[in-house]
């Protein structure tokens, strides 16, 4: 078995070694050379079908219309994860709308509203409001005040399919 010289440049063709020497060194320049023996030998295969008679070749597909082979790039490293879970909704732009009741109006009383005029709702002070998303009913609470802004206190969810007409 020959030694060899670290003063001495690797002979021509020769893969240097790692550097490092680590076990995960030595894994990652094993797979480069998995990949590039697959990549040779892919190549290979690509130049013996067009060298075989009445096969067409790379230089034929072309012709034809068709895309010649092209090797796959594989730069995968360190692209960004999507979201998973309840991030991939954080961008979702919701309808939300709470009806603390309903009327039905004349346009002319519409216009002579003014500051301060009060409107008769077809719902009691203290019946639950609805709560619509996107148009949608699903679910009732109940009207706070709390440091001097309105909330609503979810008190129940309503089952998926709940009509309309049940609501008020």
């Amino acid at each position: 078995m020959a030694e060899r010289d670290d003063n001495n440049p690797a002979p021509e063709g020769a893969e240097p070694s790692p550097a490092s020497g680590t076990p995960a060194d030595d894994m990652a320049q094993a797979a480069l050379k998995a990949a590039q023996d697959a990549i040779a030998s892919l190549q290979s295969d690509v130049n013996q079908a067009a060298s075989a008679p009445g096969q067409p070749g790379p230089a034929d597909a072309a012709a034809e219309g068709g895309a010649p082979f092209e090797l796959p790039v594989f730069s995968g490293v360190g692209e960004a994860v999507p979201p998973k879970g309840i991030d991939l909704l954080s961008d979702v732009n919701l309808n939300v709308k709470i009806e603390l009741g309903r009327t039905r109006m004349l346009v002319e009383d519409v216009l002579k509203l003014a500051e301060g005029a009060i409107v008769e709702l077809e719902k009691l002070a203290g019946d639950p409001v609805d709560i619509f998303v996107n148009d949608r009913p699903i679910a009732r609470g109940e009207v706070l005040v709390l440091n001097d802004n309105f909330c609503v206190r979810i008190n129940e969810i309503l089952q998926p399919g709940a009509d309309e007409r049940a609501i008020g």
